[in-house]
């Protein structure tokens, strides 16, 4: 449904059983939506009468109606978890010791622009915008990775425990790992591509979630 304009998007979810929340918000020149059906939540992004981006989103998100916490888990095993802004900030100033307040405000400015797809700003380029940017690129790139059907086929577990040794192995924060490949190395055994922002690395798990081996990609 992404490049479809809204009102017939908007139908086709009230078709596969979703519903909108009251909750929506303005980001950069577009605006984020969110719908809910079950337990499953999903961010929408509209910009000019168009929808720009769907995502997977926290069960809180979409605020109270869902079922309990086990969601968020359950999101994150399907290969969407997000590097929240804090975290990504966080992790850059820990690679280069800057933790001044400007830089960061815009750092997130870039990073927000380039997740939800706006134009680069050169007008009003300034270094912390230029890695905000990049940043942010890396995580949408992630984000349309991680929500290919044959990757969430990855069994959950397997998932979870892939995403938090990736964590763990790029020492960043919890959260910020998702799987964008997959293959099946029989005997209930797989190895996930993961990604932590720009970084990737490799990892050997079973079906039950015990990792037998984390390697740089």
């Amino acid at each position: 449904m992404v490049n479809a304009r809204a009102g017939q998007a908007e139908g086709e979810l009230q078709r596969r059983g979703y519903q909108s929340t009251d909750r929506s918000e303005v980001v950069g020149d577009g605006r984020m939506t969110y719908w809910r059906k079950g337990n499953d939540c999903v961010a929408i992004m509209t910009r000019d009468g168009r929808y720009a981006s769907i995502n997977r989103a926290g069960d809180s998100e979409c605020g109270s109606g869902g079922h309990s916490g086990s969601n968020n888990a359950a999101v994150l095993a399907a290969g969407v978890a997000i590097v929240g802004l804090a975290a990504a900030i966080a992790a850059h100033n820990n690679r280069h010791h800057d933790a001044d307040g400007d830089h960061d405000r815009e750092y997130q400015r870039g990073y927000q622009a380039a997740l939800y797809g706006s134009n680069y700003d050169d007008r009003h380029e300034t270094e912390g915008y230029h890695e905000g940017y990049l940043a942010g690129e890396d995580e949408a790139r992630n984000r349309r990775h991680s929500n290919r059907r044959w990757v969430q086929g990855a069994p959950t577990a397997a998932q979870q425990a892939c995403a938090r040794s990736a964590d763990e192995f790029q020492n960043r924060p919890y959260g910020s790992s998702v799987p964008i490949g997959v293959r099946d190395l029989g005997r209930g055994e797989y190895e996930l591509t993961m990604a932590t922002g720009s970084y990737r690395s490799r990892c050997v798990v079973s079906a039950s979630g015990d990792v037998r081996a984390m390697n740089p990609y």
